[in-house]
């Protein structure tokens, strides 16, 4: 990390640690039961942060590597694998197509997250179900469980990046990765989820080390009770909501490489996602049944990432550019939630 990088991404940290501190301390104050209208408004403002920083890079993007020459910015493409070809450009004009390529990247990146994170909303909801947690008590489980989510993306991002730019075979053990998830996704779209609390791993690990107290005590993790520090089983459920984000992050943190390999680009589209999943979580609570043919696009998201990783070097010969993607993208979720309006679900007769 150079002066500005570093500048840059403790900039980045500070803003998203201030708007959850915001989040927490004055609309938080109480447990409540979040309606529509106040989930759909936060993730409103979610995107629309998302938004600002799409266009922060598209006019101050450079900025954040520093660049200051033509040597710097050739670098800078040839290391994080942009498919950018400079040819006879003014080093001003240079930086407008790096600036250009490097935004789309990141909304790419974005609605790649933001959309894989649908498929986690689901399986979270079944955990809150499963575990019988009051309503009232998902806004703070999702809030610390976000939380500790973009701690453990910070550490897989870099570890990634690093391990792509050492071993650029590393690159098709994600994509096949990616292949596979897609495929079983789509092969497996029908079956119904069940979570065993019980058996959960989680569940079984935890109660090995420490004590848990039976029933619930409102909002708090920890309770102590006869001088004795006890985890309640709204702790265990938060547990397993991050060990379930660890899980979806082996499919979506690749995902995002297959657009672009700057490890900073990469984190800042995946975090604006994560922030904004405790408010599309709620979104989807109530809208849960509307889009059947989401999780078959999700399906086909992933494996066209896939394939897309696996013929990089192909794809980049033929001119298959970022835009291309970010159409592709656009045009998979478009298809399946426009499907999953316009055609109506078959009822079976009585």
């Amino acid at each position: 990390m150079n002066t500005h990088e570093i500048l840059y991404f403790a900039g980045f940290i500070l803003f998203i640690l201030s708007i959850l501190a915001i989040d927490l301390g004055f609309f938080s104050k109480e447990s409540h039961i979040v309606p529509f209208k106040e989930a759909l408004t936060w993730t409103a403002i979610w995107v629309a942060l998302a938004l600002v920083l799409y266009f922060l890079i598209m006019f101050f993007g450079d900025r954040i590597h520093g660049i200051q020459n033509y040597d710097q910015l050739r670098a800078i493409i040839v290391h994080h694998g942009h498919p950018i070809k400079l040819t006879n450009e003014t080093f001003e004009q240079a930086l407008v197509i790096y600036r250009h390529n490097l935004s789309l990247e990141y909304i790419t990146g974005y609605l790649i997250e933001y959309a894989l994170s649908v498929d986690n909303v689901f399986v979270m909801i079944m955990i809150f179900i499963a575990f019988q947690v009051d309503q009232r008590y998902y806004k703070r489980v999702l809030f610390w469980g976000i939380l500790g989510a973009i701690i453990l993306r910070f550490f897989f991002i870099f570890l990634s990046s690093a391990l792509i730019q050492e071993f650029s075979w590393f690159l098709y053990v994600f994509g096949v990765l990616l292949v596979f998830t897609g495929v079983k996704m789509f092969l497996e779209r029908n079956n119904e989820d069940k979570i065993e609390t019980a058996h959960h791993p989680v569940v079984r690990f935890v109660s090995k080390f420490f004590p848990v107290y039976p029933t619930y005590v409102g909002k708090y993790f920890i309770v102590r009770k006869n001088r004795k520090s006890m985890i309640t089983p709204l702790f265990i459920t938060l547990l397993v909501i991050e060990f379930t984000d660890v899980v979806f992050a082996v499919d979506s943190v690749p995902a995002i490489f297959s657009i672009t390999q700057d490890p900073y680009i990469v984190f800042f589209s995946n975090i604006f996602a994560i922030l904004g999943l405790r408010s599309l979580f709620f979104v989807v609570m109530h809208v849960v049944n509307l889009f059947r043919f989401l999780k078959i696009g999700l399906s086909v998201l992933l494996t066209f990432i896939g394939v897309k990783m696996l013929l990089h070097t192909y794809l980049e010969a033929w001119g298959f550019t970022t835009s291309h993607s970010l159409l592709v993208v656009l045009g998979i979720l478009t298809t399946s939630i426009l499907a999953s309006v316009l055609i109506p679900e078959k009822k079976p007769e009585i």
